[in-house]
């Protein structure tokens, strides 16, 4: 048998199979003729990811990318303009080595720029296509909202433009009533939205203040963040004139000042809203003169302190997409309903959820709608133990009320919610408990509340009906805070008595008879104190939770048990005593 010669390719020969379909990454930097960070941006920015191919021919340390990719990305302008901006940075460069400083300055004032439309428009031919791919850029953009400014790492305008852009996306969500779902982690607050038959889920960081390390690599990140920006941008633009208003929006700049930006975004749309009802034809062209926008944002058109400012001109918005079964569901949740912020609670989420489902809110700062002491405030968000006296006809729940009424749709009553007291379990709006093998307590609760339709409405109060101790608890309060008063009256006219005798102010005859006369007729009408007391200490026991309460009852029940002990063991003695002594006798 005659033994076959192994085939060699002959040299010059043309590739097949993947090692002519793929290429390594030094490969495709060389292609390109571009740096390594300039050939990671480019791939960021176009949407290109590695490729792993059957058969490594490089061997496994090698990162693929695929040939149609690199081509795609070689004959795309921006890789020209890249260049040249890698060519100008050199002539700053030898311009700061030669210190020529006037050169320098001037080189670095026309350094060229460039944009992304192109590249968006390539990546997302249609609308809806933006709007599936926000979830990541949505994240990313909140994310560097809530960063510090650092020097040498973030700029703080580049922050600003993050903010100003989570802003305005949130001011049409919560405008459009197109929120749906809210849920409160450790990560932060996962939000999501329908849009156009779209669900677009994004995380918001709490607001706390960040700390950042040296391990982070924000290059990578700033690349992504760059056309993320871009994206946003031109979401925001499309909805806005989908619904009829001028995009960028111009706002109120005391209540930027005041760090009001998503209030300031409601009251432009209440101005878009109002040019468009008075003046059809320019709502529907588009121009919208920017001093006709400013006179609508005055306080004398616009009033701010009067009920229902904020949702009685979306009305008559023109250019709105009809509203489905869920939106208009959304939009009554919190209807005729007032609230108010306390400083502790996180005051951008309640802003963005409350109005996206019909509400009305104020907070305790400069530019408020409305101030804490409005009679017609329905409900205060707290997330501490109330200092102060209850107003009467408000309800004092605690913020994750707001959040579990959103998710579930209704109403809920608001007893296990008031001001600390023990919150029920936070469930979490992306899990079916249905599918899962656990069920919790809570959600069979609400779901047999929904199922009996025993809700109450907003406006009844049938929770109160219901819990007949949370009324006795409030009249408690009510009746102890009173009695202090009239203790601290009676001290302060104490006090003052005792300074006018250390003077030495001779007193008359008929005011020794006043005084006696008030003397007796103080000891007639004097409260009595242990009873003050007593009111003082349930007072303070209604303001702290249910566990720290039962262990302050456990401590009254050992002391007493203790005492009840001790008193036993005294009567055995004295008995043992007697006994003793009749012996002896």
């Amino acid at each position: 048998m005659v033994a076959r010669k192994k085939h060699y390719r002959p040299a010059g020969k043309k590739k097949e199979g993947n090692a002519a379909r793929y290429v390594t990454r030094s490969q495709a930097v060389k292609q390109l003729q571009v740096n390594l960070p300039v050939f990671r941006k480019l791939c960021i920015l176009k949407g290109i990811f590695p490729r792993e191919p059957k058969k490594k021919v490089k061997g496994n340390h090698h990162t693929y990318y695929h040939l149609k990719d690199v081509s795609f990305i070689q004959h795309d302008p921006l890789v020209e303009k890249m260049r040249d901006m890698r060519a100008y940075e050199k002539k700053v460069k030898k311009a700061d080595a030669k210190k020529n400083k006037d050169r320098a300055d001037i080189l670095k004032q026309r350094r060229p720029t460039y944009k992304l439309d192109n590249i968006i428009l390539q990546r997302y031919p249609t609308f809806i296509d933006a709007l599936r791919d926000l979830d990541d850029c949505l994240t990313m953009v909140h994310l560097f909202a809530y960063l510090p400014a650092i020097e040498d790492r973030i700029d703080v305008k580049r922050i600003q433009n993050c903010r100003r852009m989570s802003h305005e996306w949130q001011a049409f969500i919560s405008r459009t009533h197109k929120l749906r779902k809210v849920f409160v982690s450790v990560k932060g607050i996962y939000y999501q939205a329908e849009v156009k038959g779209q669900l677009i889920t994004w995380l918001t960081p709490h607001p706390l203040q960040q700390v950042l390390t040296e391990d982070i690599d924000f290059n990578i990140m700033f690349n992504f963040l760059e056309f993320y920006e871009a994206l946003l941008a031109f979401v925001n633009c499309h909805l806005y004139r989908s619904i009829n208003v001028k995009y960028p929006p111009i706002l109120d700049p005391r209540l930027e000042a005041f760090a009001a930006e998503l209030y300031a975004l409601s009251r432009y749309f209440d101005a878009n809203s109002r040019s468009s009802v008075l003046d059809p034809q320019v709502s529907s062209s588009g121009k919208v003169d920017e001093s006709e926008l400013r006179l609508a944002q005055l306080q004398h058109q616009l009033p701010s302190n009067e009920p229902g400012t904020l949702t009685s001109l979306i009305e008559n918005v023109h250019g709105e997409d009809e509203e489905d079964n869920d939106t208009m569901l959304c939009k009554a949740l919190f209807k005729d309903m007032k609230f108010f912020l306390n400083r502790e609670v996180n005051r951008e989420s309640l802003l963005f959820v409350i109005p996206a489902f019909g509400g009305i809110v104020s907070w305790k700062g400069d530019g408020a709608p409305f101030e804490e002491d409005d009679t017609s405030i329905t409900h205060q968000i707290v997330d501490r133990p109330l200092q102060h006296e209850l107003i009467e006809g408000r309800k004092y729940v605690q913020p994750q009320w707001i959040y579990d009424c959103v998710n579930v749709k209704k109403i809920l009553p608001t007893r296990d919610y008031l001001a600390g007291r023990e919150l029920p379990p936070h469930l979490s709006p992306f899990v079916d408990p249905k599918e899962e093998d656990y069920v919790p307590d809570y959600a069979l609760k609400i779901e047999q509340w929904k199922a009996a339709e025993i809700l109450p409405l907003p406006d009844v109060g049938k929770e109160d009906l219901e819990d007949p101790q949370e009324i006795a608890d409030v009249e408690k309060a009510k009746e102890a805070a009173k009695n202090e008063k009239k203790l601290k009256a009676l001290q302060e006219k104490h006090y003052e008595g005792l300074k006018v005798e250390l003077k030495g102010v001779p007193l008359s005859k008929t005011d020794n008879q006043i005084s006696a006369k008030s003397m007796e007729d103080r000891e007639e009408s004097d409260p009595d104190y242990e009873q003050m007391a007593k009111d003082k200490d349930e007072l303070a026991l209604l303001t702290v939770s249910k566990k720290k309460r039962g262990l302050y009852e456990a401590m009254k029940k050992g002391k007493k048990r203790k005492q009840d002990n001790v008193e036993v063991i005294k009567e055995r003695k004295r008995k043992l005593k007697e006994s003793q002594k009749s012996k002896d006798v």
